[in-house]
């Protein structure tokens, strides 16, 4: 008979008990010791994952690109489409998350379900999470500083943008990111809940400006309207590249399970952090995505703009209130790479508690002051900066480097998924679950994870030249390769996966006061 694998809880009839809900009996039961400071409510669970998917930042920041992939009827039907998709990996994270509600979320459990070869499992998972989340962090600040700039060149036409001077106000941004993030649990939270209320009223305030502004609106039969300028003649090919518009907004949901130890109830504000985020971030996406479409005037030269959002502002609003739906935006995007910083330092403190990291030792230790991981938030600051500086030199690299971001998260999401799968019913999952519909719905995550990571590492333009080439499988190679070279030459000797620090009673005796 095989062992039976089962979450470290127990389960009531009829639904969770107290000793399910119990948060630092169900964290000393995995074999930790309590850290950090539960301060995350409901809300400031959900608000982390739907601050860093950011339908303000990820619709703005790309969508150009679907306009000359598939045009509106790609930038709406594929928003519903794929929205429906992330809203079932999120249900197949989220039922994982309440089984093992741990700051290490993705790599922990996949350490967890694997049957054999734990530690390749938990390590390969671990790392593409960690540099998908860095890429995330890099690409969000350098997508800020590019409208911060554009919005200086409204103000003041006499700028002119250069590389030099985004890579500089990248920098910045993270650097102040990282000073927010050195502080106390409860002001993350504060600046969480804000950005919430910062995205749902600018929300309001964008698609309102745009319902009533402008002097002409397309007809509603202009969501239909196809556009193929990928240089591909195939128009289903171009059609599909435009899908990567949705798939590149809706990143990071993750944050939530990497914020378990941090938030109240885990075992079910994670799993509902989760799901609430993406189904609210799908809803609250689209009517973004019809506002911005059916307010397009002159579509050729909206898509042909340098900045297509920006230009549908400018011609439907006029420069004054372009430039005050700019400053939404902008705050937006810093909200969002704020709370992408905060999920990425929680996974490193806790990969590193683990052993998985060089230093390990430095990059867990706590604060005792403001009971957060300062040093594990400057290891994310440094890595990140690291990322944004070859942009110094050449987009193109900075692109290649940051555009392994999606790919590395979505990689590292259908693991644990997939060994979930394996398992079948020896899981025994947390008070949050599926129930009969666990398997379908994990089956569908990992296949459109997988179809959708493909399309990702496909060329995106054509002609293929040296800045038009799609670096990703590159980038992602490299990742893969590196961590491949580590494993075998020192770390599947010393690391085994999660590492339990003793009994339940012996844990919960380190726990910090």
């Amino acid at each position: 008979m095989s062992e039976r694998i089962s979450a470290p809880r127990t389960r009531a009839r009829g639904g969770a008990d107290a000793a399910a809900l119990d948060d630092d009996a169900t964290l000393h039961a995995m074999g930790y010791p309590r850290k950090l400071t539960r301060r995350f409510q409901a809300f400031d669970n959900f608000a982390i994952s739907f601050t860093i998917i950011n339908i303000v930042s990820g619709i703005f920041s790309s969508f150009g690109y679907g306009m000359n992939a598939g045009g509106p009827r790609i930038l709406v039907f594929g928003w519903i489409g794929v929205s429906v998709m992330v809203l079932f990996i999120g249900a197949a994270m989220a039922e994982v998350a309440s089984a093992y509600p741990t700051s290490g979320a993705l790599y922990f459990s996949a350490g967890k379900l694997a049957r054999r070869h734990k530690g390749a499992w938990s390590w390969y998972t671990g790392w593409l999470n960690f540099v998908g989340q860095v890429g995330g962090t890099a690409a969000t600040g350098y997508a800020a500083a590019t409208f911060i700039q554009a919005f200086v060149a409204l103000q003041w036409p006499s700028y002119e943008p250069t590389a030099h001077q985004t890579v500089l106000i990248t920098a910045l941004i993270i650097v102040l990111q990282g000073l927010a993030n050195t502080y106390t649990v409860r002001v993350v939270a504060l600046l969480n809940r804000i950005s919430v209320w910062w995205l749902l009223i600018g929300l309001v305030v964008i698609v309102g400006t745009l319902t009533v502004m402008p002097d002409h609106h397309q007809p509603t039969s202009f969501v239909t309207h196809f556009a193929n300028n990928t240089g591909f003649t195939n128009g289903i090919y171009g059609g599909m590249l435009g899908l990567l518009v949705t798939s590149w907004t809706f990143t990071g949901f993750d944050g939530s399970f990497h914020m378990s130890e941090e938030t109240v109830r885990a075992t079910v504000n994670a799993p509902k952090g989760i799901t609430r985020a993406i189904g609210w971030s799908a809803v609250t996406g689209l009517v973004l995505m019809l506002a911005l479409v059916l307010s397009v005037q002159d579509y050729d030269r909206v898509a042909g703009s340098s900045a297509p959002p920006v230009q549908i502002l400018l011609d439907g609003l006029g420069p004054a209130t372009a430039k005050l739906i700019l400053l939404i935006v902008i705050g937006a995007m810093l909200f969002c790479g704020l709370a992408n910083l905060t999920s990425n330092t929680r996974q490193i403190f806790a990969f590193s508690r683990d052993g998985a990291m060089p230093g390990s030792r430095w990059w867990h230790s706590v604060s005792p002051r403001t009971r957060t991981p300062v040093k594990a938030v400057w290891l994310a600051v440094g890595c990140s900066l690291a990322l944004v500086l070859p942009g110094w030199w050449s987009h193109t690299a900075f692109t290649a480097i940051v555009s392994v971001n999606v790919v590395g998260l979505f990689l590292a999401y259908a693991v644990p998924i997939f060994l979930r799968l394996r398992l079948g019913d020896e899981f025994r999952p947390g008070p949050w679950h599926l129930g009969r519909w666990s398997r379908p719905v994990g089956v569908l995550a990992v296949t459109w994870i997988l179809l959708s990571s493909v399309l990702f590492m496909l060329p995106q333009a054509s002609p293929i030249t040296v800045d038009t080439f799609n670096y990703a499988p590159i980038a992602l190679a490299a990742v893969l390769v590196i961590a491949t070279v580590w494993w075998f030459a020192t770390a599947r000797r010393r690391f085994q996966g999660p590492v339990s620090y003793g009994r339940p009673d012996e844990v919960a005796a380190m726990d910090l006061i």
